[in-house]
């Protein structure tokens, strides 16, 4: 069941992506050089046009993902102190249950 509904699912993106290809298959340059007098700039390179817009929003992804997990490192060491804190107090709290059947009278209760 499970690999069907992830057929349905990523079939339609893979038929949407392969349109896509095909449409935009011309070749075109992309530069990195902002400075580039003339027509020649010093870095560039010449690709199809769904391969420079694919990288560019891999590139993207990778780095809003990045930028999330850097920002979220606040809330990640809150969760590790909270967890280091929870871990002694329950140590803490298992040594006292253990000190107080050992102090415990042995045999059966008292009557009431």
């Amino acid at each position: 069941m499970v690999r069907f509904l992830k057929l349905v699912l990523i079939a339609p993106f893979a038929i949407l992506f392969l349109i896509f290809a095909f449409a935009n298959r011309h070749m075109v340059t992309v530069s990195f050089d902002p400075f580039a007098s003339g027509d020649v700039p010093a870095v560039a390179i010449e690709a199809p046009l769904f391969v420079a817009l694919t990288l560019a929003m891999m590139i993207g992804v990778v780095a809003g993902g990045a930028a999330t997990w850097l920002a979220q490192g606040k809330y990640r060491r809150a969760a590790r102190q909270s967890r280091a804190e929870a871990d002694k107090w329950r140590a803490e709290a298992e040594a006292e249950a253990a000190k107080a059947h050992a102090l415990a009278p042995a045999g059966p209760p008292a009557p009431r």
